[in-house]
């Protein structure tokens, strides 16, 4: 590998940069152990937290824009997963259940984000890796939390 510039090396977002490329790649192949991708963790994680919701609500909860929702809740629901059904209030509106099948494939999720974190950060102490994740939250809280698609 080719050394990198050190004006380069020495500023925060490229390290942050870089780092979430490995990062998205671990993630990605975590999430594919067990036959998932980031938006279906994205989507059991919300329903779980928060219980159930319209499509339009687990878009904003999980910064997902809606036509990549609908794919992953299509997705889920075709696995068994969650459930959609019309919205009493407005036949307009789905709102999206999360099955017991969902509730153990967000386990699985779990345990392969756990591992993907382990690999991660794997260099880092726990108290090394308590400190990073704090520090990354101060950062995106002082510029709005995470961005919206």
């Amino acid at each position: 590998m080719e050394p990198t510039p050190d004006r380069l090396a020495t500023k925060a977002s490229w390290l942050i940069t870089q780092t979430a490329v490995h990062a998205r790649r671990l993630v990605s192949q975590g999430f594919a152990t067990v036959g998932a991708r980031g938006y279906h963790y994205r989507v059991l994680a919300a329903l779980r937290e928060f219980g159930p919701a319209s499509q339009a609500e687990l878009g904003r909860r999980c910064r997902m824009d809606r036509s990549d929702v609908v794919a992953a809740v299509t997705e889920l629901e075709g696995a068994g997963f969650v459930a959609r059904s019309a919205d009493p209030a407005d036949r307009r509106r789905n709102i999206v259940t999360s099955a017991e099948a969902g509730a153990r494939q967000l386990r699985r999720l779990d345990r392969a984000l756990d591992d993907v974190q382990d690999e991660l950060l794997a260099p880092l102490s726990a108290t090394e890796r308590q400190a990073l994740v704090a520090l990354l939250g101060k950062v995106l809280d002082h510029h709005g939390g995470a961005p919206t698609p």
